[in-house]
C-alpha cells in the first residue's frame, strides 16, 4: 500500500501542476507551471512504467495510469505544435543567404554576473550577425563588447546594473530609435528602424521583460509582451520582435501574443530551440525568441554553443519579401483577446514595485 501511496501522490501532483498551468492568474507560482511542459510529459513516462512494474492490483493500476495518460495528452498536445508533426508556420526562403533582402541576428542573454566577457564576444564574431542584441549588460559588459561594435557602426547601448541592460549593434542603418521602460522603470525595451542594403525597412522590437518567479505576480512580464503586441498590431511596417522573453514558446501568454501581434514564430513545426538553462541539459525550455511578420522568410535558425552564461545564444536569418506568401498566419484575435490584454496591461500600469530581478544577479 505504501509504494500505491506515493504513485498516487505523484500522478496527483503532475495532474494537480497539469491543471493549474491553464488558470489564468498572473502570478509567477501559476505561470512557470507552463513552462516544465517535456520535463512534467518525460516524468510521467517514468512514473507509468514503474506503476506497471511496482502495482499488482488492477483497480490501482488502472486508476493511476488513467491519471497519468491525462497528464501525458495534455503535456504532449500543448509541445507537439513545436515538433516536425506540425507543420512549419514560417516559409523558407528559396534564395540565397547573402541576398541584399537577408538580415540575420543574434539574440543573447549574457548573465550580468557571467565576466567570461572573450567567450561571449567571440561567439558573437564567429557567428558574424549583422545585428547582435546582448541583454544584461552593465557598463563592464558594454566596455568589454567593444569588439561586436568594430564593423556595427549602428549602436544603441542601455548598460544597467540591475539585469535589464541592452545593447544593440547593427550594420544596417537604424533610425527613428526609442529606448522606452514599457512598463517597468529601469526594465528598457530598444525599438528602431532597420533598414536593408536593398532599400526595405522594417521594425525590431528588442524586449527583455522581467522573469516570474514563484513568489510574485507576473503581470510585468505579462503586461510588456502584451503592450508590445500592441504596438506591433499597430505599426504598418514589417516588425521584428526578439530577445530574453521569459516566457515559453507554448504559454498561453505567447499564444495570445501572437494572435493580437499577428507575427509568426519561426519554431513552431521545427523544433524546441530551448536555450535556457544552458548549465542544464535536464531543465531546459525555449525562452529566447524572435517573432516575426509574415513577409518575412526564414533563412537559418539555430542555437548556438555554450558562451558562458545560463542562455544559449540564439541566431537567426530572415529575407524580407513583399508578400505574406504561404505562411500560416496565427488565429485572428478575437473581443475576448482584446479584453484579456486589455486587463493584463491595466493590471501592469498600476505594478508599484521594484521589478523583479534587481537583487537576483548582485
Amino acid at each position: 500500500m505504501g509504494t500505491h501511496l506515493v504513485l498516487a501522490v505523484l500522478t496527483v501532483l503532475f495532474l494537480a501542476a497539469t491543471g493549474l498551468s491553464f488558470v489564468r492568474i498572473a502570478h509567477g507560482f501559476v505561470r512557470t507551471l507552463s513552462f516544465p511542459r517535456l520535463q512534467i510529459l518525460a516524468l510521467t513516462g517514468v512514473l507509468a512504467a514503474f506503476t506497471i512494474w511496482l502495482v499488482d492490483d488492477p483497480r490501482w493500476l488502472w486508476t493511476l495510469l488513467a491519471g497519468q495518460a491525462v497528464v501525458a495528452v495534455v503535456q504532449a498536445a500543448c509541445i507537439v505544435q513545436f515538433t516536425p508533426l506540425r507543420r512549419a508556420q514560417s516559409e523558407r526562403f528559396a534564395g540565397p543567404s547573402d541576398a541584399p533582402n537577408v538580415v540575420s541576428i543574434l539574440s543573447s542573454n549574457v548573465k550580468m554576473s557571467n565576466r567570461d566577457y572573450a567567450r561571449t564576444v567571440q561567439a558573437v564574431l564567429d557567428a558574424d550577425p549583422d545585428i547582435a542584441l546582448l541583454m544584461e549588460v552593465d557598463q563592464a559588459w558594454t566596455d568589454a563588447l567593444a569588439p561586436i561594435g568594430e564593423g556595427r557602426p549602428h549602436q544603441v547601448v542601455q548598460p544597467l546594473g540591475n539585469a535589464y541592460g541592452m545593447a544593440l549593434y547593427s550594420r544596417h542603418e537604424l533610425s527613428d530609435v526609442q529606448v522606452q521602460n514599457l512598463v517597468m522603470d529601469e526594465v528598457p525595451s530598444i525599438i528602431a528602424r532597420v533598414t536593408l542594403p536593398d532599400g526595405q525597412s522594417f521594425r525590431i522590437y528588442c524586449v527583455h521583460p522581467e522573469p516570474p518567479v514563484p513568489h510574485i505576480d507576473s503581470a510585468g512580464r505579462d503586461g510588456e509582451l502584451l503592450k508590445v503586441a500592441q504596438l506591433v498590431d499597430g505599426d504598418t511596417m514589417p516588425s521584428i520582435v526578439c530577445g530574453d522573453l521569459n516566457d515559453v514558446a507554448w504559454s498561453h501568454t505567447t499564444r495570445l501574443f501572437q494572435r493580437l501581434s499577428g507575427l509568426l514564430d519561426p519554431r513552431i513545426g521545427r523544433g524546441f530551440y530551448s536555450s535556457f538553462d544552458a548549465r542544464f541539459w535536464f531543465l531546459r525550455w525555449p525562452l529566447d525568441h524572435l517573432f516575426h511578420d509574415a513577409r518575412f522568410r526564414l533563412v537559418a535558425m539555430r542555437r548556438l554553443p555554450y558562451s558562458g552564461s545560463d542562455h544559449f545564444p540564439m541566431y537567426f536569418s530572415l529575407a524580407l519579401t513583399d508578400s505574406n506568401g504561404n505562411a500560416e498566419l496565427p488565429t485572428e484575435k478575437d473581443a475576448a483577446d482584446l479584453e484579456e490584454s486589455r486587463e493584463i496591461r491595466q493590471e501592469a500600469r498600476e505594478l508599484d514595485r521594484e521589478a523583479i530581478g534587481v537583487d537576483w544577479e548582485k
